[in-house]
């Protein structure tokens, strides 16, 4: 079956960017008709989805983080990345990949819920000098 694990940095300085890979396991990035998502949960708060990458390489990304936010892949890894610039603290949260299927993918950018998908573990991520 598929996995997912997040990896990267669990501290990024107040102003620099977040680089966090996911690496696949059990099934292709390129397979129709997948999508794969950042999702990320502040203290205190629920989960907020961030972006997409879909198997066909197209991307989505909530409006709030739209200007600082790229979600990219590398297929011969199978990974999926997102790259968030200029941190800070309030970037603080943990964060999660996920695979959700095109026909569920409104349920994922509107109201995420680790029972519907497949979801990575998770990382912590704090911004914070």
């Amino acid at each position: 079956q598929v996995q997912l694990q997040e990896s990267g940095p669990g501290l990024v300085k107040p102003s620099q960017t977040l680089s966090l890979t996911c690496t696949v396991s059990g099934a292709s990035i390129l397979t129709y008709p997948y999508y794969w998502n950042w999702i990320r949960q502040s203290p205190g708060k629920g989960l907020a989805w961030i972006g997409y990458i879909t198997f066909s390489g197209t991307n989505a990304i909530t409006p709030s983080l739209k200007s600082r936010t790229a979600i990219s892949r590398d297929t011969s890894e199978n990974q999926f990345t997102l790259q968030l610039s200029s941190v800070t603290p309030e970037d603080t949260a943990v964060y999660y990949c996920a695979r959700n299927d095109y026909a569920r993918i409104g349920n994922m950018t509107s109201h995420p819920q680790k029972l519907a998908g497949d979801w990575g573990q998770g990382t912590q991520v704090t911004g914070s000098s």
